[in-house]
């Protein structure tokens, strides 16, 4: 299989990013690439999908990332797992002496281990500049999930219709679910026995870098984890205070001890984000030094420095999302052409580790077994956005009334950076808004 052919099969499947922002997997191909990493890391805490899956289909995961390998013309995969992942490491040891060019690379379990700046460094020690592209330093990354939806697009003709989504926290019977794409999330607690508090708040994506969900919204190609938490919880609370009051409580007590910088991970790579020096200038209204302000494109919006590394509680992750947004709606852009700093030669005793995260962040409790049950399960109505990944959204190729099988592709690609959506149940057309395409379950 050469590149092209790849490409070909990745987009009309509508493989894109199981995770993140969803960025489509066919534009990542390159022949410059020499490397390419397989992403195993789990990224945010509590999450189980990626080593499950892992540990369930080695040989077809292996077997897939070996053919991307191959056809981009890489001298080597490298999977980044985490070393606790005792039982999904020996599936994969089982397997991986078929295939030479792959070779396994062990993490620790700090947080933002699964950020892929933090990953390649660690797997091969190349530093990508601020606001650079993994290609640039000759790599390509991808995620367990995203490897086994190509193998189903390669193998069984299957597009990408559907979702492995963990459930924890205040769920009966915390686990991870396939579910079609646009299940509603409030399906996914119900299958998980139900929320075990009266007023649950739902957090999409994990504890450090999810948002708020509400019961309709619906399942995505990107949609990892569902948290149900108390709704008077740390954490909720922290995301529901106002911003003004967060750049009021910085101006007051900011002490400049610079944690928030020290512990950043970005900044032990050379980039020049440091959050102490911005929390200064925005509590103090002082725009003197504007690369304090230019310099936020660089965080990663991990939200190590605000959930773990200040001392007094602050928000420096908040306010710098905020000016950041501020920027680009004033039509501001990174500054370009950034070359990282050397690597701090303190960053290995700087790691966050992710159970002492956990802790802090009074989630412990919640860290247990989430079984996989790989069987999509059945519901009767999807809602299916046609922006699932970054770029051009999908057009609606179908109407309301139209019949439609699972696997049907009901939007076609847009303009340039953009990939198919496809029906995740089979049923009738009942709705085509802005929000998506409704499709229910025809009873027979």
């Amino acid at each position: 299989m050469d590149i092209r052919e790849l490409s070909g099969i990745m987009r009309e499947n509508g493989v894109v990013g199981a995770g993140g922002a969803g960025f489509p997997s066919y534009a990542k191909l390159n022949a410059e690439a020499d490397t390419i990493l397989l992403n195993c890391a789990e990224c945010e805490p509590l999450l189980k999908l990626h080593r499950q899956l892992f540990g369930a289909y080695p040989e077809e995961i292996l077997e897939t990332f070996s053919q991307i390998v191959q056809a981009v013309g890489a001298k080597e995969g490298v999977i980044g797992i985490k070393s606790e992942y005792r039982e999904t490491i020996r599936a994969v040891r089982t397997h991986i002496d078929r295939f030479p060019e792959l070779r396994i690379h062990e993490l620790p379990g700090v947080y933002p281990m699964g950020d892929e700046v933090v990953l390649i460094y660690e797997c091969t020690g190349r530093r990508i500049r601020p606001g650079g592209l993994p290609i640039e330093q000759g790599v390509i990354v991808y995620n367990v999930e995203t490897v086994f939806n190509v193998w189903r697009g390669m193998r069984k003709a299957t597009p990408v219709v559907d979702k492995l989504v963990t459930i924890v926290g205040e769920v009966k019977k915390p686990v991870t679910l396939r579910v079609p794409l646009g299940t509603p999330l409030s399906e996914l607690v119900e299958r998980a026995g139900g929320a075990l508090v009266k007023r649950p708040a739902f957090l999409v994506g994990g504890p450090m870098m999810g948002r708020f969900g509400s019961p309709s919204d619906p399942v995505t190609k990107t949609t990892n984890a569902l948290l149900v938490l108390p709704e008077e919880h740390y954490l909720i609370q922290r995301m529901k205070a106002p911003v003004s009051i967060d750049l009021k409580r910085a101006a007051s007590i900011c002490c400049q001890c610079r944690m928030c910088t020290d512990l950043c991970p970005r900044h032990a790579l050379g980039h020049p984000i440091e959050p102490h020096l911005f929390m200064r200038s925005a509590a103090n209204q002082d725009y003197q030094q504007a690369e304090v302000f230019l310099n936020t494109f660089f965080c990663c919006s991990c939200g190590l420095c605000e959930l773990y590394s200040c001392p007094q509680g602050l928000a420096p992750r908040t306010l710098i999302t905020e000016y950041k947004n501020r920027l680009r709606a004033k039509g501001v852009k990174a500054p370009q052409g950034v070359q990282p700093g050397p690597a701090d030669s303190a960053r290995e005793y700087r790691k966050a580790p992710e159970k002492r995260l956990e802790a802090r962040l009074g989630l412990s409790r919640y860290d247990v077994p989430a079984p996989l049950e790989d069987e999509t399960i059945r519901v009767k109505k999807v809602l299916i956005p046609m922006a699932q990944h970054i770029g051009a959204p999908a057009k609606p190729c179908v109407a309301a009334g139209d019949t439609v099988l699972r696997g049907q592709r009901i939007g076609e690609p847009g303009q340039g950076l953009s990939v198919p959506v496809h029906a995740s149940i089979s049923g009738r057309v009942a709705e085509v808004t802005e929000r998506g395409i409704v499709i229910t379950e025809e009873v027979r």
